[in-house]
């Protein structure tokens, strides 16, 4: 008989004891022109694509990794992270801010030669993206305490080399936008997470490696890989 009583996937809240329940994980692909030109793409400004990730991808900011199975080639991609606190249809940009919980940083672990093949064959990208521990995430910030962020440097370094590094004001499609639109394909509600999309800079880790970044005001990540 299978456990039915199996807890959902959480997140800690800064501050707070009770942790953010995690429904769904979205993330948002090629989202800063220099990382959309270091994948082979256009920064221009077409509606954004979208994928996502199982809610219990979710791993903590501190936490050691280990090298998932089945790649020869693991990326980094730094990224904030969005957590709603409220949802719905076809939501007006000018009222998606306001569904917004908190914030987070987010690093979304990429099979990179799964993905290049997936991409060459026309196949999902589910095993390059989805699989267990890809979704890094440091507790959530309120928007009540930090407010919405427009500029903040987003950074990552490995082993102490700095890799990544941008603005968030540097996004294609800035957070009301990506809101507004994901709306358009699914009813978002409370609990979801989306990742913002990535800095260039994206590159290999392997076991023994520490990967650390953040996004200013916001917090930081630092993961040993083994």
């Amino acid at each position: 008989m299978p456990n039915l009583s199996v807890a959902a996937p959480t997140v800690p809240i800064e501050g707070r004891e009770q942790p953010f329940p995690v429904r769904r994980i979205f993330c948002v692909g090629r989202n800063y022109a220099e990382h959309a030109r270091e994948m082979g793409g256009a920064p221009d400004r077409e509606p954004p694509f979208f994928f996502a990730k199982p809610a219990d991808a979710v791993v903590a900011a501190t936490a050691e990794i280990a090298i998932p199975p089945r790649t020869a080639n693991l990326h980094h991609e730094i990224e904030l992270v969005v957590a709603l606190g409220s949802g719905g249809r076809n939501i007006p940009r000018d009222a998606a801010i306001e569904t917004v919980f908190g914030y987070a940083v987010g690093n979304d672990l990429t099979r990179r030669d799964l993905q290049a093949e997936a991409k060459a064959a026309g196949r999902p990208w589910d095993m390059a993206k989805g699989f267990d521990y890809s979704a890094i995430i440091s507790p959530i910030r309120p928007a009540a305490e930090v407010g919405h962020p427009a500029n903040a440097r987003i950074w990552l370094s490995v082993n102490g080399e700095l890799r990544q590094e941008g603005d968030i004001a540097d996004m294609i499609w800035p957070v009301a936008d990506i809101i507004a639109e994901l709306s358009t394909y699914v009813e978002l509600k409370a609990g979801d997470l989306i990742y913002t999309g990535t800095p260039a800079g994206v590159g290999r880790i392997v076991a023994g490696d520490l990967v650390e970044g953040g996004v200013d005001g916001i917090g930081t990540i630092a993961n040993r890989f083994v």
